[in-house]
């Protein structure tokens, strides 16, 4: 029962996420400054929100890129991991269905999906593993005392609005491969045929994060 609860509030963090921040950028594009800014801002947002709310219950991945940089650095088991990643690209998959009706041009508005910069699908996994890369040491660090519980949300927040305010003018900014799931499955074409760099990159990313964070600040021997 304890690892059900887990997952649903992965689950729905994870809806929650593509439903409010991929819908705020159908809604309002990123075509003008305040739209790109209100797209940076709607995600980092959604991560503060969802931190005190399911943060208690799952520690708030909602990302499977820090799922397995939890992973790499012993903080979760093998077992957790499946169940979360299953969890996060169900939870993006029904945000992004639950957006259809509500969006401009629907599914075929794209939904929030990613791009890839200039079609080079090379600079693309680069930006996009450095971007989750320290998007994903940030929470490694806030995370790792407990005294920083209070103020925890609110970092890893800023850091993805952050990393989307530059982001977004490249790939759109995925540093989430369940974030950029959803979305391309009902968008298809393009979305769909380079989603693999999404999904791909920020996975790098994460597990390139935890192995730094293993070397800057390795665990005292008990």
């Amino acid at each position: 029962m304890k690892s059900f609860r887990k997952y649903l509030a992965e689950f729905i963090g994870t809806f929650v996420l593509v439903f409010f921040a991929c819908g705020t950028a159908c809604v309002v594009g990123c075509d003008t400054k305040g739209g790109y800014l209100m797209t940076a801002l709607a995600f980092g947002l959604v991560i503060v929100a969802m931190a005190y709310s399911i943060g208690n219950v799952s520690g708030c991945h909602i990302n499977p890129a820090v799922s397995i940089a939890m992973l790499v650095s012993g903080k979760m088991g093998i077992g957790d991991f499946i169940g979360y990643v299953v969890a996060q690209f169900a939870g993006a998959i029904a945000g992004a269905a639950a957006l259809i009706p509500f969006v401009p041009g629907g599914a075929g508005g794209g939904l929030g999906s990613n791009a890839l910069f200039d079609g080079n699908i090379v600079l693309s996994l680069i930006i996009e593993a450095i971007l989750t890369c320290v998007f994903v040491l940030a929470i490694l660090g806030v995370t790792s005392k407990k005294e920083n519980g209070a103020v925890a949300g609110i970092v890893i927040g800023l850091t993805l609005t952050l990393v989307h305010i530059i982001g977004i003018h490249f790939t759109g900014t995925s540093v989430n491969p369940a974030r950029s799931f959803g979305p391309a499955l009902f968008a298809g074409g393009d979305a769909l045929k380079n989603v693999w760099v999404f999904i791909l990159a920020p996975l790098v990313g994460g597990v390139i994060a935890a192995l730094i964070y293993k070397i800057l600040a390795p665990e005292k021997k008990k």
